[in-house]
């Protein structure tokens, strides 16, 4: 039951720093970047963030390098 405990702690400490990515990434510009598709035709909208989740995978990447080390 242990690991289950330290399993549950983990997500849910991940789940928050994702809040906290997204709270912050959406006031810097994260998701509206200039080279993300946006395409709006009638009642039909496509988004796709190709900039913003390059960025945020090189941005991980980074951390999960530092924190193996």
């Amino acid at each position: 039951m242990e690991s289950f405990g330290k399993i549950f702690l983990t997500l849910g400490l991940a789940l928050v720093l994702l809040g906290i990515v997204f709270t912050i990434g959406e006031k810097i510009g994260l998701g509206r970047l200039p080279g993300d598709i946006f395409i709006r035709k009638g009642n039909f909208t496509f988004f796709f963030p190709v900039v913003s989740s390059i960025i945020v995978s090189i941005i991980l990447t980074l951390l999960l390098n530092l924190f193996r080390r």
